[in-house]
């Protein structure tokens, strides 16, 4: 019998975020940084000639923050640094159509396109765009995945570990367990995956922009709490060149940041041996072994001050107390008579007898 003990894991977030998309927060000893979302495109009029200095301005639907730019000579703009999450996109220039985007939705690490076409008229008058989600990412050459933040938060999942999601990515597939570092912790799930093709070793881990790999084992260093994941991409290949340290794939993860209202949640999940079934390999006893799981936490998001300043609390705790029956074969009485040497007759003496026959064997 082995007897694991008592697994105990807290992750707690800070997150704050300022006008003009600033992130400054701590997370486990780091400061966070942006994930690098981009919004850009070119607003022409209905003649397809481009518009010069038109006012572009976008709100983030939960915290209630403007961002703006202008457009160049060339009818360009773009918006950098943008969080993830829903926006209202509107455009504005004299002698043209009030022209604006609902739902304009902002991916972690994605420059989305948004092309403008202008129509003359008051500014009074209102042209209205119900934004769709582009399923070609026209700003870049990689291939990429975005696990949304409704599938983050709604999907259950054994262990509440947010890699096991990446397994929805096409292309990855679960490490194998003799990996050099994707061997699973117990309790603690594994801390790599293969995709594209690539080694697990190879898989740059990131959130909010800072890397989150362990240096020496090319692991992630920490699977952050669930609760605290807004969303996470995975760029199997061609992906751009601000990224480094890594040959291999890069998943992009972006945290929950704290909206215009007061929102939180709590939650206690619980696995015990009165709800598991006995291992088919402990042939010395009939009832499972003792086991006991408890995983439980809470998170609260709000505003410090009203459209300027947000905060984000996560806490998670993990109790994890299991014993483990481990069994082996061992020679049988008429195999250890059966050695003709003395001196390996007497080193078998020192291998311990079974204390289970199995009579099917």
């Amino acid at each position: 019998m082995l007897n694991h003990g008592v697994w105990k894991s807290i992750s707690v977030a800070f997150r704050l975020t300022l006008r003009g998309g600033l992130l400054l927060g701590i997370a486990l000893a780091f400061v966070q940084a942006q994930p690098g979302s981009k919004l850009t495109g070119r607003v022409v009029d209905a003649l397809d000639r481009v518009v010069a200095g038109a006012e572009i301005t976008v709100r983030d639907g939960a915290t209630l923050v403007e961002r703006s730019a202008r457009t160049n000579g060339e009818g360009i703009y773009e918006i950098a640094a943008l969080p993830v999450g829903v926006y209202r996109m509107q455009v504005r220039v004299p002698g043209f159509r009030l022209y604006t985007v609902e739902s304009l939705t902002m991916d972690v690490a994605r420059t989305l396109v948004q092309e403008v076409q202008l129509e003359v008229g008051d500014i009074s008058e209102e042209v209205t765009v119900e934004s769709q989600t582009a399923l070609t990412d026209r700003a870049t050459t990689s291939v990429g995945h975005v696990i949304d933040g409704r599938t983050v938060q709604e999907i259950p999942l054994n262990g509440r570990y947010f890699l096991d999601l990446a397994l929805l990515s096409p292309g990855s597939v679960t490490a194998p367990q003799t990996g050099f570092s994707a061997a699973p912790i117990r309790g603690l799930g594994a801390l790599a995956i293969n995709t594209a093709g690539n080694r697990e070793e190879t898989v740059n881990y990131m959130i909010n922009g800072i890397t989150l790999n362990n240096l020496a084992f090319s692991s992630i260093l920490f699977q952050p709490s669930i609760s605290a994941v807004q969303e996470f991409k995975i760029d199997n290949s061609t992906f751009s060149a601000e990224y480094g340290q890594s040959s291999g794939a890069i998943v992009n993860v972006a945290t929950r940041s704290g909206g215009s209202q007061l929102h939180g949640e709590m939650f206690e999940f619980l696995r015990n041996d009165a709800l598991d079934a006995r291992n088919f390999f402990a042939f010395s006893s009939t009832a499972p072994s003792p086991f006991k799981r408890n995983q439980f936490g809470g998170s609260l998001g709000g505003s410090i001050v009203r459209n300027k300043a947000f905060f984000f609390l996560s806490y998670e705790g993990l109790r994890h107390s299991q014993q483990v029956d481990l069994n082996s074969l061992v020679l049988s009485d008429s195999e250890r008579r059966s050695a003709a040497n003395g001196t390996i007759s007497q080193l078998i003496e020192l291998i311990p007898r079974s204390n289970v026959i199995d009579r099917t064997s």
